[in-house]
């Protein structure tokens, strides 16, 4: 056998699942910013990996009965944008294990990033019915729900997985974002502080957190947050835009200018930097202090 098989096996042995317990990806923060991708977990930059698939097929196809192959593989296949073949693969290892809840969380997750939402959501609910105590289920099913408007729901679904599971980042992350859409940005703020405790090189949690304490007035709060979020994502123009805002709230129009011009620099017509910058008399071609 194959060193690069050996590691397969290993790897399957454990739990493969695309959305690991501190990832934050897959579950979108208010005011569009996009998610973080990839796991914390040792082996993933293994699991990530195309150039592994062949010798994970390999195991494939030695143990043809065996399901934990074919979700092995359908993680790879997922994370590399090949969904169809993931769906595939979670499908027959569901068929070799009808109870095997993380490949039917798996199916449930890739189902609803292609917008199947019914066939997600009837996934997570098989998953949690074969067993109660599986946090990431109660996870994907709450995102469902808040994605839906049903915030009743998916705070009882975040609860349940905090129950289950209280060092699960993701699940303190998803219900601050129920609670700041309530409008109740000082529970929020605790659960992404928590977020933050559990997994503190996320920009997501900085940047809810941020928008909280700015719905809540105290511009310098949110400005702490948001100068984190642009040190570990410069790339997402919104996390610009409200640093932009609460620099404006603190009287720093002149950084405020640099952060809505960085932002355009990345979506040259993104409209909240464009207004911003107009509205303050940016000229475009001159030079503005980002930092200090």
């Amino acid at each position: 056998m194959t060193g690069s098989t050996t590691l397969a096996i290993r790897l399957f042995q454990r739990t493969a699942l695309i959305v690991g317990s501190a990832v934050l990806g897959a579950c979108g923060t208010t005011g569009g910013v996009g998610s973080v991708t990839g796991g914390d977990d040792a082996d993933s930059q293994y699991i990530g990996s195309t150039a592994n698939l062949s010798s994970l097929s390999e195991v494939v196809a030695r143990n043809p009965s065996d399901p934990q192959a074919y979700n092995m593989r359908g993680t790879v296949l997922a994370r590399t944008g090949r969904r169809p073949e993931a769906v595939a693969d979670f499908t027959r290892a569901i068929q070799l294990d009808g109870n095997y809840v993380q490949a039917l969380s798996n199916r449930a997750l890739v189902y609803r990033q292609t917008g199947r939402v019914d066939l997600a959501l009837a996934d997570y609910n098989r998953a949690i019915q074969a067993d109660g105590n599986y946090a990431a289920a109660y996870i994907g099913r709450g995102n469902i729900y808040r994605t839906q408007g049903r915030y009743g729901d998916a705070l009882q679904d975040y609860n349940r997985a905090i129950q289950i599971q209280g060092s699960n980042a993701q699940a303190y992350h998803n219900r601050a974002l129920v609670y700041a859409a309530q409008g109740n940005h000082r529970q929020a703020i605790e659960d992404f502080t928590t977020a933050l405790g559990l997994a503190p090189n996320n920009p997501e949690p900085y940047y809810g957190r941020g928008l909280s304490y700015q719905a809540l007035g105290d511009a310098k709060s949110a400005l702490d947050d948001f100068n984190e979020a642009v040190q570990f994502d410069p790339r997402q123009p919104d996390i610009w835009v409200a640093r932009g805002q609460a620099l404006e709230a603190t009287g720093d129009n002149e950084r405020a200018l640099g952060s809505y011009t960085k932002a355009m620099s990345i979506e040259e017509n993104h409209a909240g930097a464009r207004e911003a910058f107009n509205r303050l008399g940016g000229r475009s071609g001159q030079s503005y202090r980002l930092f200090n």
